[in-house]
């Protein structure tokens, strides 16, 4: 006997066709974008103020990067706001790969400890690389007498009223290294924040502030010429980039680490554009010319794939929230 047709048979079969088809479209397509990418301009904003280590190592890139793909990779700044004006910008911005944030880990310490922020980081941007890192250095004025982080101690609890220390904003890096040193050496500060590190370096030096952390390009040449001194650094490569400076600095052990510079776009950009625009910037900072320009600025190239940048934010962010609580750092 001839067995009748099942119409839900044939349903459920179609069913899967169609679904098998759309995941080959789709799949087709994801590679089509990223085999097309670019085929415009990519903007790298940095969310900070010309001249300090983000703005460097996002030139260095964006440069060779155009010269690479023969097609512009330009750089915007968008200071302010302790970079919330540059992130909210790429966030809001179409993901297509085309506006790409390059921040400092000053990105993961105001995410980790603002909970008034307008987005979520780890949910609202997707990682593409990981590009360099610095050791911070604790800066204070040549002419205060204080050769350690013992004499800045000392200096600090003499003043009943407290001290002030600069950073690049609030919830930046060299804030969250600034307030664990006070928390960690026992003495009062208050934080003045500036809308970048080379002017909250300048206000140090010039003695309005007692103390600020910046990265190598904005300490190291300073000290070498005699215009600032530095107490410490966060990590023993900081020593070595500092060996020519005549007294040595401290490596703090109570600290977050070394700082870092990455690239972000809007979450939802598509993997193989992510991809692309990762293995462009590895292959740049490859080049021995690149790496030698950031080392001679104190920075030391370090690369990674999407899922890692990914993977390594979600936990600084984590880390960074749970030191705040620890430490009781207001973001006043």
């Amino acid at each position: 006997m001839k067995a009748k047709p099942n119409p839900c048979k044939a349903v459920f079969y179609a069913s899967i066709a169609l679904i098998a088809s759309s995941i080959s479209i789709n799949s087709a397509s994801a590679q089509g974008e990223g085999a097309s990418y670019p085929s415009a301009t990519i903007t790298f904003v940095v969310p900070a103020t010309p001249g300090g280590t983000t703005d460097v190592v996002a030139r260095q890139v964006a440069k060779r990067l155009s010269e690479r793909w023969k097609s512009p990779v330009l750089v915007e700044n968008r200071a302010g706001a302790g970079g919330v004006i540059g992130a909210t910008h790429v966030i809001k911005s179409k993901p297509d790969g085309y506006t790409v944030l390059v921040a400092p880990s000053a990105l993961g310490v105001r995410s980790g400890l603002d909970k008034k922020l307008p987005y979520n980081a780890v949910r609202d941007l997707a990682g593409v690389a990981l590009m360099a890192k610095t050791p911070s250095y604790l800066v204070v004025a040549p002419d205060l007498g204080l050769n350690s982080v013992a004499d800045l101690k000392r200096l600090a609890l003499a003043n009943k009223d407290g001290v002030m220390y600069a950073s690049a904003g609030v919830g930046s890096t060299g804030h969250l290294h600034a307030a664990m040193l006070a928390g960690s050496q026992g003495f009062q500060a208050s934080h003045v924040a500036y809308r970048g590190t080379p002017e909250a370096v300048t206000d140090t030096i010039t003695k309005r502030v007692l103390y600020v952390f910046a990265p190598g390009p904005n300490a190291l040449p300073l000290a070498k010429d005699g215009r600032a001194r530095i107490l410490a650094t966060t990590s023993q490569g900081g020593v070595g980039f500092a060996s020519d400076l005549p007294v040595k600095p401290e490596v703090l052990t109570e600290d977050i680490g070394d700082d870092w510079y990455a690239a972000f776009v809007p979450a939802g950009t598509p993997d193989a554009v992510r991809k692309k625009l990762s293995s462009g910037i590895a292959e740049v900072l490859a080049m021995p010319d690149v790496k030698e320009s950031l080392a001679n600025i104190g920075a030391e190239v370090h690369t990674s794939t999407p899922a890692e940048l990914d993977d390594m934010f979600r936990s600084y962010v984590a880390t960074v929230g749970k030191i705040g609580e620890q430490a009781a750092i207001k973001l006043d």
